[in-house]
Parts: C-alpha cells; sequence; structure tokens
C-alpha cells in the first residue's frame, strides 16, 4: 500500500510508470552501498558534535555583529570549530568570501609572491581557476603579479605522472594546488589516500613546498579530510558540503596557521587580517549547516551513487562508474548530444523546490570558455550540495549531477532527468 502511495505521487509529479520501475530495480541493488554511505555520515556527524563541544559553541554565539566586527567570539569559535574537525592549526571561515574561486584565489594570491612558481601535478585546473592563474589572460591574474605556473598532466589511466612532477619542481615552486573532484574534466576525483601520496613525493622532491588541496565537494564524503594527510591548506565554499544548504554564503580556508593569517590578510588587511569580519547575523545559519553537513553530504552521495547506476545501465559511460569508490558528491553522465544534455538538465530543473517551472538554456557564462548549461531550482542561488546539473555544450556533452538536500529529491531530480529523455526519445528503458 505505502509503495502504491508513493508512487502515485511521482506520477502526480509526471513520471511514468515505466520510470518509476526501473529506478525501484536500481535502487533495490543500493542497499549495501547506502548502508556504507551512512556509516561514514555517523562517524562525522560525531566528529563535527565532538568539535562543537569542545569548543563549548553557545547561543551567545548567534548574535549579529556589525560594522568591523571586533571581538566577535561567535566567529572566532566557529572557526575553531572547523579547525578542531579538519585537524588544522586554523581556519578562517567568512561570508565575506562569495565563493569557491574566490576563497582559492585568496589562498593562492595570500602565499605566493612575484617570482614565486605555483605547480599544478594534476594536470589542467578547473575553468574558473584558468582567469585566476593567468592560463587565459584577465585583469588582476597571478601571472600579472609575476607569478609563473607549471602544470604535469595526469597519465591516461588517471594516475600521477611522478617523473612529470619532479622534473616541474624547480627552486622558484612555492605552492602545488590539488583539485581533489574532478570538475569538467573526464578523470578520477582523487581520494584522501592518493591526495596523501602525492603531498608525501612533492615534499620529497621539495621539504618547503606549500600543498593546498581544492577540496571542493569532497567534504564529509570520507573519514578523512586533506589535512588528515599532510596538506599545507584545504579550500572550499560554504555553499557546497560543509554549509550544509543552510549557510548563504562564504567560504572556509583550514590548515596551517601561519598560511591562513596570511589570508586573513589578504581578505581584510595587512594589521587586521582575523580580527575583522562583520557575520551580520548568519552566525547561527553557518554553525547549524556545518552541524548538519554530515547528513546532508551523505544524501547527495546516494544520490549520485543511485544515478551513476541508473544510466551506466541503460549504456551511457559513467564517472566514476557505478560500482567504484566515491570522493566527492559529483556524477558524470556522457550523454553524447546537446539535446540530451538540455533534456537532461530540464529535468532537474523541473524537480527543484525553486523555479521549477523554469526551462534551462545554455548561456556565457563568466570565468568559462564554451556556452554552460544549467539547472538548479535552490534556496540559496548557485548552492551547490542542492539538487544541481551542469555542463558545458560541447562534444562529448557531459552533464555534471550533484546536490539534493535529502536522498529523496536527489533520487526525484535524476528520475525527471530520464523521464525527459524517454518522453524525447533518446533514451529507451530495457
Amino acid at each position: 500500500m505505502e509503495e502504491y502511495k508513493v508512487d502515485q505521487m511521482y506520477q502526480e509529479l509526471g513520471l511514468s510508470g515505466e520510470v518509476i520501475a526501473y529506478g525501484r530495480q536500481v535502487e533495490d541493488g543500493l542497499a549495501e552501498r547506502f548502508r556504507a554511505i551512512d556509516e561514514t555520515a555517523e562517524y562525522n556527524q560525531i566528529k563535527v558534535l565532538r568539535a562543537m563541544q569542545k569548543h563549548r559553541v553557545s547561543a551567545e554565539y548567534f548574535a549579529a555583529s556589525t560594522g568591523y566586527g571586533y571581538n566577535d567570539s561567535g566567529r572566532e569559535t566557529l572557526e575553531a570549530v572547523y579547525a578542531e574537525t579538519f585537524h588544522a592549526e586554523a581556519a578562517l571561515v567568512r561570508s565575506q568570501i562569495i565563493c569557491g574561486t574566490q576563497a582559492l584565489y585568496l589562498a593562492l594570491s595570500a602565499n605566493l609572491l612575484p617570482g614565486d612558481e605555483l605547480l599544478s601535478p594534476v594536470g589542467k585546473p578547473y575553468d574558473t581557476l584558468e582567469e585566476v592563474i593567468g592560463i587565459r589572460p584577465s585583469a588582476g591574474s597571478l601571472a600579472e603579479y609575476g607569478v609563473t605556473y607549471a602544470e604535469a598532466a595526469l597519465l591516461p589511466d588517471g594516475s600521477f605522472d611522478y617523473e612529470a612532477i619532479r622534473a616541474a619542481v624547480g627552486p622558484r615552486t612555492k605552492m602545488a594546488t590539488i583539485q581533489r573532484s574532478k570538475g569538467y574534466a573526464s578523470r578520477p576525483t582523487l581520494s584522501v589516500a592518493r591526495i596523501g601520496e602525492l603531498i608525501a613525493f612533492l615534499k620529497q622532491c621539495k621539504p618547503d613546498i606549500i600543498c593546498m588541496v581544492d577540496n571542493c565537494y569532497g567534504e564529509f564524503v570520507e573519514e578523512v579530510e586533506p589535512t588528515d594527510v599532510g596538506a599545507d591548506l584545504i579550500v572550499g565554499s560554504l555553499i557546497k558540503n560543509p554549509g550544509g544548504g543552510l549557510a548563504p554564503c562564504g567560504g572556509y580556508i583550514a590548515g596551517r596557521e601561519d598560511l591562513v593569517e596570511r589570508c586573513a590578510r589578504r581578505l581584510s588587511s595587512p594589521g587586521l587580517g582575523k580580527e575583522v569580519g562583520a557575520n551580520l547575523g548568519v552566525n547561527r545559519d553557518l554553525y547549524q549547516g556545518f552541524f548538519l553537513a554530515p547528513t546532508i553530504t551523505a544524501g547527495a552521495l546516494k544520490g549520485a551513487i543511485f544515478a551513476a547506476n541508473l544510466y551506466e545501465r541503460l549504456g551511457y559511460p559513467v564517472l566514476p562508474n557505478g560500482s567504484e569508490s566515491r570522493h566527492d558528491i559529483i556524477q558524470a553522465v556522457e550523454l553524447k548530444s546537446p539535446e540530451a544534455l538540455c533534456a537532461f538538465c530540464e529535468g532537474i530543473q523541473e524537480a527543484a523546490p525553486v523555479d521549477s517551472y523554469v526551462t534551462p538554456v545554455p548561456w556565457d557564462m563568466p570565468g568559462y570558455d564554451s556556452p554552460v548549461i544549467m539547472a538548479a531550482g535552490a534556496f540559496v542561488q548557485g548552492s551547490s550540495i542542492e539538487l544541481s546539473a551542469d555542463g558545458p555544450l560541447k562534444p562529448p556533452y557531459t552533464v555534471f549531477f550533484q546536490g539534493g538536500l535529502t536522498w529523496y529529491h536527489a533520487k526525484t531530480g535524476i528520475l525527471k532527468s530520464l523521464q525527459k529523455l524517454v518522453e524525447r526519445g533518446i533514451t529507451k528503458l530495457p
């Protein structure tokens, strides 16, 4: 009876009985995977709880501060909670950091000086960093300030090219940037263990090299974070995993105290550093979002695994595949045509709680070299821990799906994406 009631509700959302039944077949085979995800979430939930208890989080820390934000104990304690959870010496957690790209720029520009070189040992970085670094010329880039860039591509199987990395590390190599997630590249997301191996190798090549990890989409997916395996800095966005869907804005940087302090001085001013920065009343959302983040991330991870298995069984190339271990919440599906990419995103949009009636269309998004289609009906604009999908309109027309504040919502979005493909004759169910 209960199953019938749920099916009826799905049908009212526009799903056919065939799509619902196919989705249920896929889901029935994932019980063991989902149980393991829940165990990781439980571990991480306790980790966050212990950090909040240790630093004696109090309701008074939710009060708003204005102006300079001097003596904001709520802000200071939140940063201590982040540092404790990520086993870092210090953290910078600020609503003034707009997004992950700005957080990365902040960490790079604060710790690289003219004449220094930045190395990416994992191939080309995410698209929006190209202008930050100066790979694509842009006003204000690191290149304009005399910072050079070197790169070592991954091997065809996605493994590290240690010989090329060793050759790329030179006397001016100051910092290495390691992107954990795949971004728009068709390469594996890096596990924390693999990141640790890479950091150990880089430190062998040059002991004083600063290793920074772009941790976006990876927080709380595993029981450990890159700071547990030698990362000097980790960087992320609060409208992704660690914000738990409640943070309205913000970003974080955590790691070595001296490096984090330089970031704080870059964000505010030399001489001011972490001592200023009004919270403007968002502290409660940042605390509560971080508390919920392990469970929210688990739901998004289940959605990604469901999507991988559902589309893989239909013959689409997926990355990661349906059975391999997961290290971020992003699922890539190679759809092979612009029509399929747009149909997928339309399905995700129709499943949204906000702006479900809007039809997403490709547009020339700042920071990208081709039109991008994005589907997201989020409570927080641009929040990719909420249900969303996007992809560049260029071959092989890969869509990148992520998020869902609950597993059930993520599941609904995937089923709606499939419904669109079926309705347009692009995909046939087995």
